[in-house]
C-alpha cells in the first residue's frame, strides 16, 4: 500500500489578500488594525491573571506580569515583521507554557525554578533552530511540518481546541456580572457586527475594522447593562520596568525536559501557520526562511522567560482576522508590535484592555476561530485521501481532542508529563502525527 501526498498548493486560487504583504498602509490605518490584532489575542488579555489568580500573586506582581507579557510579545513580532521572517504574523503567549507553567510552579523552587528551566529550554531550542542556510534541525522539521496533511490537522487541531475559551467565555459563569443575558446580548452584538462587516464589498473601511468595530460596539453595550472596571483606567499611572528573573531563578533538569516538550508542538503549529499565510499571499517560503521565523520565535520567549513573560507562537486568532480582513500588509504587523511595546510600559492602557468584557472578546473571537478551522479544512482539501492518510489524520486528531474530556482524577495520578500532554491536545496530536508519519516511512521504505 503507497501513499500519495499532493504538493502544497495555495488555499486559493486566486490570493487571499486584498492589500498584499509588502504592501504598505497609512499610518492610521496600521494602528487601527495594530489595535484589532491586539483586541483579537485573548490569551494576551486572560493569561497573566490566571498566573496572578494561581500563585496568588499581588496586584502589582499581575499588573507586571501583563507589562512583560505585552513587551515580550511585541518585541518579536517587531523581529519578525521586518528582520526575521517578515511575514504579517502576529506573536502572543502560548497556552501550552500556560499549562506547564501552572502544572509545576507549585513544585520545588516554585515559579523562579520554573521560570529559570523555561529558559534554559528556550536555549536549547534558540541553538537548535540557528539558522543554517543549508540545512539545521528546523529545516528538517519544516519540510515534515510542511506536508499539508500535518500542517492541515495541526491547524485542524489548534482551533478545535479553542472552542474550549469561545462559547464558554461568551456566556461566562454563574455569579458573574452580565451572566447570562447580558453577556449573549453583547457578545451577539459583536459577533453579528463581524459577521456582517466581513461581508461588504472589497475595500470598504469598515470591512477592514470589522473586529474593532464589533469589539467596541459590543463593549458599549455591555458597560450600559452591567457593571465595568473602566473607572480604574486613570489609576496607578506609572511605567513597568522590566526585572530579570523577578521570582528568583533555580534550573530542574526535569522540568527543563517539560519545557522543552511544550515548545516543540508550538514551533510545529507556527511553521504550518508561516506556510498558510505565505500560501495566501503568494510568497515562496524557503527552509532558510521559515528558521529565521523560528528562532525569532524561541528567542522571544527565552528573553521574555528572563524577566518572567510567556513563550510566544504565531498566534491563531489572528490568523483568522488576517483571513477575514484580507490585509496581509506585514507593516501593519509591525505597528501592532511597536503598540504592544508602548501598552506594556504603560499602566493605564493595559488597565483599558483588561477592561474589555471577556465575552464580548469571545464571540466576537469564536467568529474568528470558525474561520481558522474552515481554513484548515481548505488546506486538508489537497490531500489525496488514502488509507494512509485517513490513519494519519484521522487518530491523531479523535485522540488529542479526546485529551480534554479526561476526567480530573485519572490525570491527577498520572506523572507531569503525561498530565500536560493529555491535557494539551496541540501537544498530544503533535506527537502522534510525528509518531505516525515516522512509522508510516519507514514501513514504506
Amino acid at each position: 500500500m503507497t501513499t500519495r501526498i499532493t504538493v502544497p498548493a495555495p488555499a486559493d486560487p486566486v490570493p487571499v489578500f486584498d492589500v498584499g504583504i509588502n504592501d504598505k498602509v497609512r499610518l492610521g490605518s496600521a494602528v487601527g488594525l495594530g489595535i484589532q490584532n491586539i483586541l483579537g489575542m485573548a490569551g494576551l488579555l486572560i493569561f497573566p491573571a490566571l498566573i496572578g489568580t494561581a500563585f496568588k500573586l499581588s496586584a502589582v506582581d499581575t499588573a507586571y506580569l501583563y507589562g512583560v507579557t505585552f513587551m515580550t510579545s511585541g518585541l518579536v513580532v517587531i523581529l519578525q515583521s521586518v528582520l526575521l521572517l517578515r511575514l504579517p504574523i502576529i506573536q502572543g503567549p502560548y497556552a501550552g507554557s500556560l499549562a506547564a507553567l501552572l502544572a509545576v510552579g507549585h513544585g520545588r523552587g516554585g515559579l523562579g525554578a520554573a521560570f529559570g528551566s523555561m529558559v534554559v529550554a528556550g536555549l536549547i531550542w534558540c541553538v537548535l533552530a540557528i539558522p543554517l542556510k543549508r540545512f539545521g534541525p528546523i529545516t528538517y522539521l519544516a519540510k515534515f511540518v510542511r506536508d499539508p496533511i500535518i500542517s492541515g490537522v495541526l491547524v485542524l487541531i489548534l482551533a478545535t481546541q479553542l472552542t474550549s475559551t469561545a462559547l464558554p467565555n461568551w456566556l461566562g459563569t454563574p455569579g458573574g456580572p452580565g451572566f447570562p443575558w447580558v453577556n449573549l446580548l453583547a457578545g451577539g452584538v459583536a459577533a453579528a457586527l463581524v459577521i456582517a462587516l466581513t461581508l461588504l464589498p472589497k475595500g470598504t473601511l469598515l470591512r477592514r475594522g470589522a473586529v474593532l468595530v464589533a469589539v467596541v460596539a459590543g463593549t458599549v453595550v455591555y458597560a450600559f447593562l452591567a457593571p465595568t472596571s473602566f473607572g480604574a483606567v486613570g489609576e496607578h499611572l506609572g511605567f513597568t520596568v522590566p526585572r530579570i528573573f523577578p521570582f528568583g531563578f533555580e534550573v530542574h533538569g526535569d522540568l527543563v525536559l517539560i519545557f522543552f516538550i511544550t515548545l516543540l508542538p508550538a514551533i510545529a503549529e507556527s511553521i504550518a501557520t508561516y506556510d498558510i499565510v505565505a500560501g495566501w499571499g503568494g510568497q515562496e517560503l524557503s527552509g532558510h526562511r521559515v528558521a529565521q521565523g523560528v528562532f525569532g520565535e524561541v528567542l522571544g520567549s527565552t528573553v521574555g522567560a528572563v524577566f518572567g513573560g510567556l513563550s510566544t507562537l504565531a498566534y491563531p486568532d489572528n490568523i483568522g482576522l488576517l483571513r477575514v480582513t484580507k490585509v496581509g500588509s506585514r507593516y501593519v504587523t509591525l505597528a501592532t508590535g511597536v503598540i504592544l511595546l508602548v501598552l506594556g510600559g504603560l499602566a493605564p492602557f493595559d488597565r483599558l484592555l483588561q477592561a474589555v468584557p471577556l465575552p464580548v472578546l469571545a464571540a466576537a473571537g469564536t467568529v474568528l476561530f470558525g474561520v481558522l478551522f474552515a481554513s484548515a479544512i481548505d488546506v486538508l482539501s489537497g490531500v489525496h485521501w488514502s488509507r494512509d492518510n485517513l490513519m494519519l489524520a484521522g487518530f491523531p486528531f479523535i485522540t488529542a481532542i479526546g485529551g480534554l474530556f479526561v476526567p480530573a482524577p485519572t490525570l491527577k495520578v498520572m506523572p507531569a508529563v503525561v498530565q500536560l500532554i493529555l491535557a494539551q491536545p496541540l501537544i498530544l496530536g503533535t506527537v502522534l502525527l510525528v509518531v505516525l508519519k515516522l512509522a508510516f516511512g519507514l514501513r514504506r521504505s
